[in-house]
This record gives structure tokens, sequence and C-alpha cells, in this order.
């Protein structure tokens, strides 16, 4: 009796997470034992919950050996996102995704117009000629005005000058 309790007890804790959820002996050759260990037996669980644990067998029987790790991941992060999200499952978490990368590209597009418009903001203010170096007034020089547009200076004359008041 001892030995049964002891290869008992040895066969348990070497079933993988669905003979464990499904409560069964695992067999040397059991199809899920590689991918779905017992030590993440939460990962089983959701795709149990989704799939249905014959679905998943007979699934992964189906494919040839090196494609049964990607075939198992694949139902696990589906049954995880379903389980999560029961309506739209993996699909929603895409569409959102989507509209992420949307709102990215959009400001990109933003970013680079302003960008643009820096540039050329710049090469007007270059083009203009700068501006006449301030004048030290010393009380006797005649004060100039700017033509508009031209950028010519032109005297303006004194009141008492032009009258010819100036000398009384």
């Amino acid at each position: 009796m001892q030995e049964e309790d002891q290869e008992g007890v040895g066969n348990n804790q070497r079933r993988c997470a669905a003979c464990k959820y499904l409560r069964r002996r695992c067999a040397h050759d059991c199809v899920l034992a590689p991918y779905f260990p017992a030590s993440h037996p939460h990962r089983y669980a959701s795709v149990h919950r989704v799939f249905g644990a014959s679905n998943v067998a007979r699934l992964l029987q189906s494919l040839p050996a090196d494609e049964r790790a990607h075939a198992a991941e694949a139902m696990a992060m589906e049954a995880q996102w379903r389980v999560e999200d029961p309506v739209y499952g993996c699909a929603g978490i895409i569409s959102q995704l989507q509209e992420e990368i949307q709102a990215t590209q959009c400001e990109l597009a933003r970013t680079r117009a302003q960008l643009a418009i820096v540039p050329a903001h710049g090469a007007q203010l270059q083009a203009l000629p700068p501006p006449p170096p301030p004048q030290p007034d010393d009380g006797h020089s005649v004060p100039v005005a700017q033509r508009q547009g031209q950028g010519e200076a032109v005297p303006l004359l004194d009141p008492d000058e032009f009258l010819g008041l100036d000398g009384l």
C-alpha cells in the first residue's frame, strides 16, 4: 500500500495542468503536457473554459509537432483575452492598439507640419534687412523717418528751420 501511495504522489507531481484540472491521470504520451505544465494551472483553466479540453487536444494532435507549441501559445493568449473581455476578446485589444497607432500618426503629422513652418518662418526673417543701429542723440542731429516699404532714411525738417526762423 505504501508503494502505491508513493507512486500516486509521484504521478500527481508529474501531471500536467490539464490533467490536474480534469482530475485524471496524466499518461506519458499526453498531448497537452508539454504545452500546459503544472506550474501554470491558470493558463490551462482559461483555455479549457474557452475552447474545451477535447477541442484543444484534438487540435494539437492534428498539427505537426513543430507547430503545436505556437498553436498552444495562441490558444492560451486568445483564451486569456476572451476571459478578460468576453465580448471582444483579443479583437478589442487589437482595435484599441490600432486607434492608438492612428492617434500617434496624426500627432506625428501635426508635429512635422509645425517643424516645417519654423524653418520657413526663419527664412522670411533672414530675408528682411537688419534694423539700422541706434544713433546717439547729441542734440544736434536731425530726426530721421523711414519711408514705408523703401527702407531709405528721410530727414525730418524742423518747422523753425524751414521757415528760416532758426537764427532769430
